[in-house]
């Protein structure tokens, strides 16, 4: 029998359970479950991820070098169906076909050979992995690094590249963090995304969809320096960066040593700049400088007086990519946190101040989906089950941000949380009436559930728990698509 020790909430052992390929691809109901599915919970759930952790036994070298799987899982009158496929993007396919490992990934994969096989070798592997949005009608895979792929909605079918009727084009960078301005009585809803395209010079490139897919605003603003941005924040009237302070050498990378992400170089002395680009064009962009933090994800932003408030979580440095290091042996103990911080940004006194909301590991900030670039009170969040230092993701947090009231579910010591999703229960006016979803690893049963908690109350535990018939490997983010 395992042993947990007693200042530790999870067995390293445990936590390697969802970091397995799986591939198969499943089409069933889901008929094992505790509690009951919500009658008003009704639309599909779709999520996506690495699935594939191995090349034909060749293993990769980080999770996020796994081929991206979709997972949709369907909810209808007290009822759920679970379907999962790979995204039949151009190298998966060649790999499938060949039976082998054929390309390099961003994050310290290398193919078989050697340094000489790798070298020179810049062809990005469009993993497809990252995010699932629906919006305009249209399902969509995204990779940051690269263009979108088409999905259908029920099947999962890949439908081929997603180029915007023309605006993108094979290869295109297109962020894997779009965000639904919801819009008011004067203005649509948009989805609202970017592109980076890195170098010594960045260019941030930012595009307005309507609610048709259709592109109705695209333009550019170029940076000084390299930017690694993952994610970005939206008010009515203003796109925030935050341009994490790292350098990036590529000469590893040409050369066949590394991959790309083990090239960057996080410098703590020096400050995190934060742009600020108006978004209807007329204004300037401005630029901003705060303590030195590294940011991957933000809960959302609004506009409160003369400053912009932004809810981010943070890092004292850059996470350490290197394909020397095992990853399933990873020592949480020696990695820093991220933590939920607020940033007061005055843009007439050209000054950034932070301040800590919540000093727990956590990370996949999600906030009602009505109230992005508005101001909000709840953020939902995955974390550590121990209150202090660094930990596996085994429990939903909910916090107050004004007044700092958190709740949390664990689901230590076997289980494994991912990010919630919020659900808004239909036609409520209440910020947290609605549902919380999560995919969580059962390590005990090696299998995931589908853990539906009340947004409101977490102290119940969960609604309901729809057992998998398997397990699936740790995502990364989706979102909820409600039936009509």
């Amino acid at each position: 029998m395992q042993t947990i020790s007693p200042s530790k909430s999870y067995s390293l052992e445990d936590w390697r359970g969802g970091n397995r390929s799986l591939k198969q691809e499943f089409d069933y109901a889901i008929e094992d479950m505790d509690g009951e599915i919500p009658h008003e919970l009704n639309g599909t759930l779709y999520r996506n991820g690495p699935g594939l952790l191995d090349i034909f036994g060749q293993p990769v070298a980080h999770p996020f070098d796994g081929d991206g799987m979709i997972c949709a899982i369907a909810f209808s009158q007290g009822q759920a169906h679970f379907r999962n496929r790979f995204v039949r993007t151009e190298e998966y396919c060649a790999e499938q076909k060949a039976e082998r490992m054929l390309y390099r990934g961003v994050f310290g994969t290398q193919k078989p050979g050697g340094w000489l096989a790798n070298a020179f070798d810049l062809h990005k592997k469009n993993v497809a992995n990252t995010n699932v949005i629906y919006w305009g009608d249209k399902l969509m895979a995204l990779w940051e690094a690269s263009h979108p792929h088409r999905i259908h909605p029920t099947t999962l079918e890949t439908m081929g590249i997603a180029t915007l009727d023309g605006v993108l084009h094979r290869g295109s960078p297109f962020a894997a963090h779009p965000l639904i301005d919801p819009g008011n009585e004067h203005r649509e809803p948009r989805l609202v995304t970017f592109a980076i395209q890195p170098g010594p010079q960045t260019t941030i490139t930012v595009y307005e969809l309507n609610s048709d897919g259709t592109v109705v605003q695209q333009h550019d603003h170029n940076i000084p320096g390299f930017a690694f941005i993952h994610d970005f924040a939206i008010t009515p009237n203003y796109c925030l960066f935050f341009q994490n302070p790292v350098t990036f050498n590529p000469i590893p990378y040409v050369v066949g040593l590394r991959g790309a992400a083990e090239c960057i170089t996080f410098h703590g002395d020096r400050p995190t700049k934060i742009w600020v680009i108006p978004r209807n064009e007329s204004g300037s962009i401005q630029e901003l400088q705060a303590d030195p933090c590294f940011v991957f994800h933000h809960a959302n932003a609004f506009e409160q007086d003369k400053t912009i408030i932004v809810d981010s979580v943070c890092y004292e440095d850059f996470p350490k990519v290197d394909h020397n290091l095992n990853y399933q042996e990873t020592d949480f103990d020696t990695l820093h946190p991220g933590q939920l911080w607020r940033f007061h940004i005055n843009l007439e006194a050209q000054t950034a101040t932070r301040k800590q909301l919540v000093s727990r590991s956590c990370e996949f900030p999600f906030i009602h989906p009505a109230l992005i670039g508005q101001r909000h009170q709840w953020v939902y969040l995955a974390a550590a089950h121990q209150t202090k230092g660094n930990a596996p993701q085994q429990a939903l947090l909910k916090v107050h941000v004004d007044t700092g009231e958190q709740q949390v579910w664990s689901a230590a010591p076997k289980g494994f949380t991912g990010e919630p999703v919020f659900v808004p229960r239909p036609n409520s006016t209440q910020e947290d009436n609605g549902w919380v979803l999560d995919l969580v690893y059962d390590a005990a049963h090696n299998r995931t559930d589908i853990v539906i908690l009340d947004g409101k109350d977490f102290s119940q535990g969960p609604i309901a728990r729809l057992h998998l018939k398997h397990h699936i490997p740790y995502g990364l983010h989706g979102c909820f698509h409600a039936s009509t």
